[in-house]
């Protein structure tokens, strides 16, 4: 097959979603609203500069809410992997999904099209919440929003990933939604987007232990670093690696031969 169609078929994929999400505006002011409603209500609590960032990339001392905004950048990828993937258990039933599941195009080209597609809306939702913080005094070097837009979308698909591997083990839609709630939700504080990891070893040496493992972190330090124009390599490989696993396993769920779909279809 020509590779004309493999470009045809992804950019289509990538278009179609993106056009779709912006004509959901009420997706698109959710995802805008819930990180601000954080930032402001956290950075109200914690206006009080906080001497956390002796190391690069940071200044001496930054305040509270430049510093969780990292976090709720990942927080917004990591809601829109999940929504994507959401849509993704209902389109594979009965939406458009399904019926590019049956093409003749590989099934690893397409849900990494979709993941990539994925990740172009987080990007968008992205820029969005950082336009609207900065005027509310949240800014970054300029060409820190640069910098940070190629870690964006390695951690945005990092995280679509982990949200396709899951929906790959769904088979109904309503199970899926409580799922999301219990990894979202643990995944989120139990990292250093809100709080520095010294100060969580502090508190807690096991809670500790569970933040240095959770790939989440990496993926906001990751992004902390970006937005200063610097690099953490060993962020940026852990986020990799955590992507080639979990993509490996969504694309692994979703054969049929040998998917999750297949070992519970035969043991049924």
């Amino acid at each position: 097959m020509s590779w004309i169609v493999y470009l045809r078929a992804f950019v289509g994929i990538v278009l179609r979603e993106i056009l779709r999400f912006l004509q959901q505006r009420e997706r698109f002011f959710s995802a805008l609203v819930r990180p601000l409603v954080w930032l402001l209500v956290f950075a109200a609590g914690f206006r009080a500069v906080l001497g956390i960032a002796i190391q690069p990339p940071y200044q001496t001392y930054i305040t509270y809410d430049v510093y969780i905004i990292p976090g709720l950048i990942a927080m917004i990828q990591l809601f829109n992997g999940m929504q994507s993937s959401l849509s993704m258990v209902y389109d594979r039933e009965m939406g458009s999904m399904r019926v590019l599941l049956t093409t003749p195009l590989p099934r690893w080209f397409l849900l990494v099209a979709k993941l990539f597609a994925g990740t172009a809306v987080s990007v968008i939702q992205v820029y969005a919440f950082l336009a609207v913080s900065a005027l509310f005094g949240t800014k970054f070097p300029f060409w820190g929003y640069v910098s940070v837009l190629p870690v964006m979308i390695l951690t945005g698909l990092m995280l679509g990933a982990l949200g396709m591997f899951l929906s790959s083990t769904i088979k109904q839609l309503e199970n899926f939604a409580g799922v999301m709630n219990f990894v979202i939700f643990p995944t989120f504080f139990l990292s250093s987007a809100l709080y520095p990891l010294w100060r969580m070893r502090e508190s807690s040496y096991v809670v500790w232990q569970i933040c240095s493992a959770n790939p989440f972190t990496y993926a906001v330090e990751a992004l902390r670093f970006g937005l200063y124009a610097k690099v953490d390599p060993l962020a940026l490989a852990i986020v990799l690696g955590a992507l080639l696993v979990f993509l490996a396993g969504a694309i692994w769920g979703y054969n049929p031969t040998r998917g999750f779909t297949a070992r519970k279809a035969g043991g049924s």
